[in-house]
């Protein structure tokens, strides 16, 4: 049975990727969210949760519930250690996405929506990536508004990710949430090439 296209969709912290996501999914487009995904496997995956407090410690968990915001500070703090944790879920999360994938068969296509993107076919399996711009004063402006943290810890969040110029030297697509461009026409006119590619 042939697999629909895996079109990768990313973009830096508040660049608005879950909003472009959820126009996708009123067009009836699939959408795999890697970051709710992986909430819920470091949650109830016994294998991948033996692994995680293996290398983080007990306290990694709070009365058997993952304890983000604890991981989040020992981890944004040492960059070694951020990448042994992804080199933990990452793989549990592609194994998920790749059984998700093979059941939407109806589909035209699917979203593979995931902060961390490399180029299609540079070990992330996707066929095309679509990378969501958006300036970083505006990003941090929403991200402000939205989240419990402070300017610094969102500053840090941001430098740990790629910036918008080197999401662009690989996207195949691009969409620009900025205010100034209308979002629904880029992502209707994105749809009908992405149908038409079937």
């Amino acid at each position: 049975m042939k697999r629909p296209q895996v079109i990768g969709i990313t973009g830096g912290i508040g660049s608005g990727k879950s909003t472009i996501c959820r126009l996708f999914g009123l067009l009836g487009i699939p959408v795999y969210e890697a970051d709710s995904r992986a909430k819920q496997l470091v949650n109830h995956n016994t294998a991948l949760k033996a692994q995680i407090v293996a290398l983080l410690g007990s306290d990694a968990y709070t009365n058997g519930a993952y304890n983000r915001a604890w991981v989040a500070s020992q981890v944004f703090a040492q960059p070694a250690l951020l990448q042994q944790l992804n080199a933990i879920i990452h793989p549990a999360v592609r194994q998920d996405a790749s059984a998700w994938v093979q059941a939407q068969v109806n589909a035209p296509y699917v979203l593979y929506e995931a902060a961390l993107l490399k180029a299609a076919g540079e070990g992330n399996s996707c066929d095309k990536v679509i990378a969501v711009l958006c300036p970083e004063a505006q990003r941090l402006k929403r991200v402000l508004a939205r989240d419990h943290r402070s300017a610094e810890e969102i500053k840090r969040i941001m430098a740990q990710q790629m910036s918008d110029t080197q999401r662009m030297a690989f996207a195949d697509f691009l969409i620009y949430n900025d205010d100034t461009h209308l979002v629904i026409p880029q992502v209707l006119a994105l749809h009908t090439e992405l149908c038409k590619e079937q």
